[in-house]
């Protein structure tokens, strides 16, 4: 019999039709044996088949919606399965016990709690407040409402659990302000307790959020915006006192707009403020000397992280009347402004209007207003502050607008970085040759300097600055100061104000007089201290308490000459 090797099953079968019809064919012929031996293998092939044994079955409970229901899965089953054989739906929020991947075993039970959130939003009114601002321009006793009362409104959202349908708890979620409460401010006059004194020319100062005029003499005050919404960052004097520029608090969340730019004439009788179409103004708004009603401006993106706001670096110009603006003319396009860009750029007009300067964190320098290109004067050290702020160098023209006079950060003894060091210095750069002068060393990160108008002396004007002396030089950021006078060369240094035994006054830019003063043996200087308005002599140090009120944080200061 022949043998057969290498063969698979499945050309066996394959072959077998084949090998049918040969046999069928030769059957006379051939011997029955090989017929025989085929069948043979193919009963053995089916032999080998598995047998079916059916699986074994356990019983489970599943609780569910009230109801304890029997079910018979396959022994192995995890809950997952056991939940699909006996066709129970869940939601992701339902609760299940044991967890899904749980195998299971006779007799067990499943629980399904279910679960659901309903989320309740309400509004909620924000009653306003009543705020009674005393005042010494008013008349003892005399009231006068500033700012009508507004409620305010908010929507609250509450988010309520239930587990088979049965509350186990309520909580407050979210609570969105839709829009602000505005006080009711009501402003009473009490008697004035300081001798009024000449000031000639306009003050204005920024009181509670309202700016007031004193005009000539600290006596003459009257109010000219009493919106009550006045937020400092912007508030500056026309060169010819005829206007005001300042900013308000936007009506909107200040994650989509932080304030509005406003002007506002000083002149005769009370007009309309005008809004120029200007918004998210923080670090510089300003006129240009000699430049009529034209206005320079820089801009930021609103944030709602810290410090609420991206700084654009760019600047515009815009010019207005009563009753309308120009289109902003773009000046220098927004620009990631260097170091700490971010942040921020402070500018600056030369008394004469003919050059712009600029300082941010890592310099200072002039801007070609043609081409809108940064000129670099001298390279500061950025201050590292390890925080949601950067320091800009305080920056002032000297009055002859040749020179720019600057706080710049100096190197430390000690181990730490240049960027760390605690250290600041006050310096004069020359715009002519960029030639840098250290005149006071250690004055402290706000010294913030600013210079006189010139005077006559002889045959040449000369001019005085004033700065900020920090009374900690190494803890600047949060130290008081003490205000210091000196020739423009850093000669004849003094300190003026406040006296030593008395506390310091807070970082703020000095403002001095713009017309000398009969009687007196320098300039006045104004400055805000403990709230309220003082006015300095440069030369003698004597110091007049103006205000009484506690709430004054900005002042300016222009001559009425040039209305």
């Amino acid at each position: 019999m022949k043998r057969y090797s290498g063969f698979s099953i499945q050309s066996l079968w394959g072959n077998m039709d084949n090998t049918r019809l040969s046999v069928k064919k030769t059957f006379s012929l051939v011997s029955p044996f090989p017929l025989i031996i085929i069948f043979g293998i193919a009963l053995l092939l089916s032999g080998c088949r598995s047998p079916q044994i059916s699986q074994e079955e356990i019983q489970i409970t599943v609780n569910v919606d009230g109801e304890n229901r029997p079910a018979s899965v396959p022994a192995g089953s995890d809950v997952e399965e056991a939940l699909k054989i006996a066709e129970i739906g869940t939601a992701e929020s339902d609760r299940i016990t044991p967890p899904l991947y749980t195998l299971l075993s006779e007799g067990e039970e499943i629980e399904i709690t279910r679960v659901r959130e309903e989320f309740e939003s309400k509004e909620e009114i924000i009653p306003f407040e009543r705020q009674i601002v005393r005042n010494e321009s008013l008349p003892e006793g005399e009231t006068r409402l500033i700012q009508l009362g507004q409620n305010g409104l908010k929507e609250i959202t509450y988010r309520s659990v239930y587990e088979n349908g049965v509350e186990v708890s309520n909580s407050l979620v979210k609570t969105i302000t839709i829009h602000e409460a505005a006080p009711e401010i009501t402003m009473v006059g009490v008697q004035a307790i300081f001798a009024p004194i000449p000031a000639p020319g306009v003050i204005a100062y920024l009181s509670g959020g309202n700016a007031w005029l004193m005009e000539d003499s600290t006596a003459n005050r009257r109010p000219l915006v009493t919106t009550g919404d006045l937020d400092g960052r912007i508030f500056e004097l026309s060169p010819n006192a005829g206007w005001l520029l300042y900013t308000r608090k936007s009506e909107k969340d200040p994650a989509e707009e932080i304030n509005t730019l406003w002007a506002v004439s000083t002149i005769g009788r009370p007009k309309d403020p005008i809004k120029l179409g200007v918004s998210n103004v923080v670090h510089f708004a300003g006129w240009r000397p000699n430049g009529g009603t034209r206005i320079y401006y820089s801009t930021v993106e609103p944030r709602a992280a810290a410090p609420g706001w991206q700084a654009n670096n760019d600047l515009y110009q815009v010019s207005f009347s009563a009753g309308w603006s120009t289109n902003p003319k773009e000046i220098i396009e927004a620009n990631a402004g260097g170091i700490y860009g971010w942040w921020g750029v402070n500018f600056e007009w030369s008394p004469n209007g003919q050059t712009l300067a600029y300082a941010r964190p890592d310099s200072i320098g002039t801007i070609n207003i043609s081409t809108g290109e940064f000129n670099p004067l001298l390279d500061i050290t950025e201050l590292s502050t390890h925080s949601d702020w950067a320091w800009i160098p305080g920056m002032a023209w000297g009055g002859d607008s040749s020179t720019l006079y600057t706080v710049t950060h100096a190197p430390a003894q000690n181990l730490v970085t240049p960027e760390e060091s605690p250290y600041f210095d006050l310096s004069a750069v020359s715009i002519a040759n960029k030639s840098n002068i250290q005149l006071s060393s250690q004055t402290g990160m706000f010294a913030y300097p600013a210079s006189s108008p010139l005077r006559p002396s002889g045959k040449e004007n000369i001019y005085q600055i004033a700065y900020l002396q920090a009374i900690f030089p190494s803890q600047s950021e949060s130290s008081r100061y003490r205000v210091i006078v000196m020739d423009r060369d850093g000669s004849n240094r003094r300190a003026i104000f406040p006296p030593e035994n008395a506390q310091g006054i807070r970082p703020q830019t000095p403002v001095w007089a713009p017309e000398a003063i009969s009687g007196q043996e320098g300039d006045f200087l104004a400055l805000v201290y403990q709230g309220n308005l003082w006015l300095v002599d440069s030369g003698s140090g004597q110091a007049h308490q103006i205000t009484g009120d506690g709430l004054i944080n900005r002042i300016d200061w222009q001559s009425l000459s040039s209305k």
